[in-house]
């Protein structure tokens, strides 16, 4: 059997994908004895458990969206290894490489042991009352002076109650300003609500899916629940469905895809609607979609027009007779999806990017079909009654939200971080006069990361609630310790892509290590400390009396399960449209501008290998990243860009040179890895490298691309959609 060299490097970059979800990959089996011995553990914790008592307990992994069932064994107190949880309906099992080094997030030298305050840019110990005491006192101080409104708040999971929770407290204080971070699934919900007129959770019945179409999603690069898409892709494997990655680079995805189709970064949509063009064009679309909508003219038309094949071939790079195959091959699948998501999915794509993909499941038929896409209603449980509010929360709660969310511009876009950092960096003294982050590290995941940074400085009072020294807690003033995920009960509900959105219970396994607290009883605390109409916002003694009050008669279920199926929650109808009714006009008004790409291209490239989001890679995991991406020498520690040799012999570059890399935000030393895996003019760089806080397993390791990026604003939502940016290579 002869093999062409596109079709090795496929085999060699999936083989990779295949231990990403073993039970200990090969590389931390050799390396094991060496990190008991060298790892720098809290005194009296070498990783070494006494004899005791062996027990298991289970939870849910809250590291990422995805949600998983996790078992973790026990002697006596001591946590010394996670599992899958066998019969989740999530994960069914299985477990990824950042999930089975949880314990390093349990125990790590990262963690934050007691409340700490910074004085004279050091931080010191303090006690819990005198950390809550000192902030309750600026934050009356604030209220007493009108400024109510100059607090705001991040959180990381604004679905749960621990993020309401964050919102309440913001709410009865008198500030506006509560602020998440949006997501792919927060765009796929607002084009629906454009295109359907109903908006929800985008939910993908992948495991009934016979042609699975993926517009730069990492479906095996952690979009989604990535356990339950490794189980999903073995499924289609065993089934004989296709996978079709669309991608700038041999991504993992694109290396286990059944095809991949290299494309200019940035022309995903054009892609789409080029497909779109040649199903109508041959009468392939549904029957129902052009009787019931009245605004499929003008789409037929502007496709036409904009985006013919030779007009599409010319601007992604795909030649016609690929574009005419994969056209006919999708629509004709018995039951075909098309997604969307750049990368992980982590961050939300542009409204053109999420219609273009939405029409193609329309003309297919595929919008609430078997194997296709539906949506889904949110789960709805938090039904708290709303906080009496005394006068000055009224007075101040009038006042605009920092953001500019919800105005007449951006009305969809629920928050807008990225808005909210360019607000206090637009005037001279900070108009955020106290900000609370809530499990997140915005500091190192928000875009422009410099920028952030330099917000942060200008607030006079930042206060972090996180388990872990992050980049965000570093630039804090003070940092209020939390349990860390396997210390403490939250509701986690798990959206991700699944065909049916649930509500998992993460529940305590071992009890708290160091001194720390659950953010919501942080939060109780500090409301009690606030006294008058604050503290009444907050009639439970504890998180875990406010936690069962919610969930009500649920609570008996979701205990003893570890999850509640969507049918259990009392409000599941699910948002469904017409079959075959879709409005065109809102993606025809976007779609007369085609994007522009830049001549070179800077894009991240997400993999299961490197934690991508705020929650730091663990040296574990950071011990299989390939020596082509990150590699030590010399005592400094480089990364990698992936550039082809095409685009090496334009700026006279080679293999393994240092080069500086710059874009408009900022610029890096960095190596060339030359590879054939990547389309010309592009330049890819690992997410979730680069972090300057943690420890020195990661800090300063590779640099974070976020200080090379900056945030592109998309007209309709309002999010920050960035992907790519033009970037330039001169010789170091």
């Amino acid at each position: 059997m002869k093999i062409d060299r596109r079709s090795f490097l496929a085999l060699v970059a999936g083989g990779a994908v295949g231990t990403a979800l073993t039970p200990l990959p090969l590389k931390l089996t050799d390396d094991l004895s060496i990190w008991t011995q060298s790892f720098r553990y809290m005194p009296n914790e070498v990783p070494v458990p006494p004899d005791g008592a062996v027990s298991t307990a289970e939870s849910v992994c809250t590291l990422c969206p995805g949600g998983c069932g996790i078992s973790v064994r026990k002697i006596d107190n001591r946590a010394v290894k996670i599992e899958g949880q066998e019969g989740h309906p999530v994960n069914h099992g299985g477990i990824c490489t950042l999930g089975l080094a949880g314990l390093q997030l349990l125990y790590g030298p990262w963690r934050i042991k007691k409340p700490l305050k910074k004085e004279n840019g050091t931080f010191k110990a303090v006690s819990w009352d005198q950390a809550l005491t000192d902030i309750a006192g600026k934050l009356n101080d604030l209220r007493n002076n009108d400024k109510a409104a100059t607090v705001a708040g991040i959180a990381g999971n604004g679905n749960n109650t621990t993020g309401r929770l964050l919102q309440r407290f913001l709410t009865a204080f008198g500030s506006p300003n509560y602020v998440t971070l949006p997501s792919s699934d927060d765009a796929m919900a607002l084009a629906a609500g454009k295109m359907l007129g109903k908006s929800g959770i985008p939910a993908y019945d992948f495991e009934n899916s016979t042609y699975v179409l993926s517009f730069s999603a990492g479906v095996l690069d952690g979009w989604g629940s990535p356990v339950r898409m490794f189980q999903a892709n073995s499924s289609w494997k065993d089934n004989g469905a296709k996978l079709v990655q669309v991608d700038a680079r041999l991504s993992n995805t694109a290396a286990k895809a059944d095809t991949w189709v290299p494309i200019k970064p940035g022309t995903e949509a054009v892609l789409a609607l080029g497909l779109a063009n040649i199903i109508i064009r041959d009468g392939m679309q549904a029957a129902a979609i052009e009787t019931n909508s009245p605004s499929f003219g003008a789409f037929r038309k502007l496709l036409n027009e904009k985006y013919s094949p030779k007009d599409v071939a010319n601007a992604t790079g795909v030649d016609v007779p690929k574009l005419e195959k994969l056209a006919r091959a999708f629509a004709k699948a018995s039951r075909p999806v098309a997604i969307c998501g750049n990368g992980s999915a982590q961050d939300p794509v542009s409204s053109l990017d999420a219609m273009a993909v939405l029409s193609l499941n329309a003309l297919a038929g595929s919008i609430n079909r078997s194997g296709g896409i539906r949506l889904a209603a949110a789960p709805d449980y938090i039904n708290w009654p709303a906080p009496e509010l005394d006068a000055v929360a009224e007075k101040s709660l009038d006042t605009p939200r920092l953001d500019g969310a919800g105005t007449a511009e951006y009305r969809d876009a629920a928050s807008l971080p990225h808005r909210l950092i360019q607000k206090v960096n637009s005037k001279a003294q900070s108009p955020v006069q106290a900000l609370f982050v809530c499990d997140a590290n915005p500091v190192f995941t928000l875009r422009d990361s410099q920028n952030v940074k330099t917000a942060f400085e200008k607030i006079p009072l930042v206060v972090s609630l996180s388990a872990y020294m992050d980049d965000t807690a570093a630039q804090a003033d003070y940092i209020l310790p939390l349990h860390s995920y396997l210390e403490r009960y939250e509701d986690f509900p798990t959206t991700a892509g699944l065909a049916k959105p649930m509500v998992g219970l993460a529940r305590p396994v071992i009890k708290p290590v160091f001194d720390t607290k659950h953010p919501g009883d942080v939060l109780i605390a500090l409301a009690n400390a606030l006294g008058g109409a604050v503290a009444g916002a907050f009639p439970w003694g504890t998180y875990k009396d406010c936690l069962k009050e919610t969930l009500a008669d649920n609570w008996g279920t979701i205990s003893s399960k570890g999850y509640l199926a969507q049918s259990t929650l009392a409000t599941a109808a699910e948002a469904m449209a017409p079959a075959g009714q879709m409005d065109f006009s809102a993606l025809v008004k976007l779609a007369e501008a085609k994007p522009q790409v830049p001549e070179l291209t800077l894009i991240p490239y997400d993999c299961m290998r490197i934690s991508g989001g705020s929650i730091g890679t663990p040296p574990f995991v950071i011990k299989t990243v390939a020596d082509t991406v990150l590699k030590k020498a010399n005592k400094k520690t480089d990364v990698f860009i992936e550039i082809n040799e095409v685009t090496a012999k334009k700026f006279k570059v080679k293999d393994g040179q240092s080069v500086i890399l710059e874009t408009p935000v900022g610029k890096a030393q960095v190596k060339i890895n030359q590879t054939e895996g990547i389309a010309n003019d592009v330049i890819a760089m690992p997410r979730g490298l680069g972090h300057a806080a943690f420890d020195d397993y990661l800090a300063d390791k590779g640099v974070n691309i976020n200080t090379l990026v900056a945030p592109v604003e998309d007209p309709v939502s309002g999010f920050d959609v960035a992907w790519g940016i033009k970037a330039q290579l001169t010789k170091a």
